[in-house]
């Protein structure tokens, strides 16, 4: 009798990562993002924006040490969080709970989770920048430089096109599919780790006067986001092993080690040149950016995070002995 309870518990608990994960993104599609006062990357971020300009006025060596015990710092607070929440939330789950407190509990799950990705709001500022540009070149750059860190004002059409694709495609790593990745590896903790610390590389992650106090950040940023880029860039080719090759070699061309991978692959679907002047060039024999490319990658995006999903929640499921 004990061995029963003991398995169908098992069961359950290998269900439930796969059904929040699933969970969340509905819950994203249908409302979007929490309230600022709710949401916890504005809590990481005032975090981070107040410890960084202390961090900003130490010398070099100290700067590093500095950024390096806040982020770990900022960090512990935020799993120990994650892992409080999380644990308060399965404690309850029985071997004798219903379908429907499984349901109940993946939903609560899926609510925590939801604020760690964000899909939906990626995708309608995105889109976006196609709507403003048919009213004016000037509205396009302005709703662009709501995403990218790059100054806008002397961008034309063809550049803002090609700059709101490849914001797309980073972000459908780093927006949705790395959380969900370290989700299905660790839980709650594991997606909340992932987020706090790309927060910290998109506010310290920078070379200049961030050099010392954000290289920690950067760095962190770089491991977590190795194994999610490259799941991100298989999902965007989808069953086109001919497209392997010259995605290894096209992403090898952006200063990170990441990024490349998502846009690369982006630039070779939907056989187009995306560029940042002066940094690099991807797929620099495809045809240039049209007006629809934005859309079509849209779709093209749509598409991989659901393969994405998938995988991922398969993932889960094994991983918690749902295969035994």
């Amino acid at each position: 009798m004990a061995g029963a309870a003991a398995n169908r518990l098992m069961v359950m608990m290998a269900l439930l990562p796969p059904l929040a994960m699933l969970l969340a993104l509905l819950i994203d599609r249908l409302f979007g993002e929490p309230p600022r006062w709710a949401h916890p990357v504005v809590a990481i971020g005032r975090y981070l924006d107040a410890l960084g300009q202390r961090l900003l006025a130490l010398p070099p060596s100290a700067a590093l040490l500095g950024g390096a015990l806040a982020w770990l710092l900022g960090a512990l607070l935020t799993v120990a969080l994650a892992l409080a929440l999380e644990i308060a939330l399965i404690a309850g789950l029985q071997p004798w709970a219903s379908p429907a407190a499984l349901l109940g509990c993946a939903a609560l799950l899926g609510l925590l989770l939801k604020p760690l990705l964000a899909w939906r709001m990626l995708a309608d500022e995105v889109l976006a920048v196609e709507a403003r540009l048919a009213l004016s070149l000037e509205q396009g750059r302005a709703q662009l430089a709501r995403l990218v860190s790059r100054d806008t004002a002397a961008l034309d059409e063809t550049a803002l096109r090609e700059a709101a694709i490849e914001t797309l495609a980073e972000n459908l790593n780093d927006s949705v599919v790395a959380p969900l990745c370290w989700f299905a590896i660790a839980g709650l903790p594991g997606a909340a780790l992932y987020r706090f610390a790309n927060t910290a590389d998109a506010m310290w992650g920078y070379r200049g006067r961030w050099e010392w106090a954000g290289k920690f950040a950067a760095r962190a940023d770089d491991l977590l986001s190795w194994i999610p880029a490259r799941i991100t860039a298989l999902a965007l080719l989808g069953l086109r092993p001919r497209l392997l090759a010259p995605l290894v070699r096209e992403a090898r061309r952006t200063p990170s080690p990441n990024s490349g991978w998502p846009m690369a692959a982006m630039a070779l679907r939907l056989g187009v040149r995306l560029a940042k002047p002066g940094v690099y060039a991807l797929n620099t024999g495809g045809a240039q950016v049209q007006a629809a490319q934005i859309a079509r990658a849209h779709a093209l995006a749509l598409r991989a995070l659901l393969a994405s999903a998938g995988w991922l929640a398969l993932a889960a499921w094994a991983l918690r002995g749902g295969g035994l």
